[in-house]
């Protein structure tokens, strides 16, 4: 049986956090441009959060449902994103803001790389707390174990099956 939905949620959200921390610590350490703008930087930052706390749940709820039922021999995949691909995947959105800035490219700085990395740990938070409470709640309510199958996309969501009663 592949990990639920949930532990996805759990552990992929964890390690992106962590990630994001990392390197929000690693920047502020490193070079004092980092903390430049810090209103800006406050400021940019609660508006994500605030839109996490509208749209994570809503795109839960809308996996959920238009989860389909999973027969128990159907081959689903459910693995994980490899743990090792989110502190490169924030470091590759970090350097998209920095590496412009060194090169004479654009204005965004060591503090933009900061909004980045704070940003990554507030989606790492909310997909690890938020949805995962929300799925929680959704699997209470229904009796089903939600599962990843195959057809997710970043863009267009997460489709998911589930185990359990299908008339819930």
């Amino acid at each position: 049986m592949p990990p639920t939905y949930r532990e996805r949620l759990r552990l992929e959200g964890a390690v992106l956090a962590g990630a994001g921390a990392a390197g929000s610590v690693a920047l502020l350490a490193v070079t004092d441009e980092a903390s430049r703008w810090p209103l800006n930087t406050v400021g940019q930052l609660a508006v994500v959060a605030g839109l996490l706390g509208w749209i994570v749940p809503r795109s839960a709820r809308r996996a959920m449902g238009a989860a389909r039922s999973v027969d128990p021999g159907e081959r689903i995949s459910g693995d994980p994103t490899p743990v090792w691909q989110h502190p490169i995947i924030v470091a590759s959105l970090t350097a998209s803001v920095v590496l412009p800035r060194e090169f004479g490219v654009s204005r965004a700085g060591w503090d933009a790389g900061l909004r980045v990395t704070a940003g990554c740990m507030l989606v790492g938070l909310a997909q690890a707390v938020l949805a995962e409470r929300v799925v929680a709640a959704g699997e209470a309510r229904t009796g089903r174990r939600y599962v990843r199958v195959p057809g997710s996309r970043l863009i267009g969501g997460t489709k998911l099956g589930f185990f359990g009663d299908s008339s819930a």
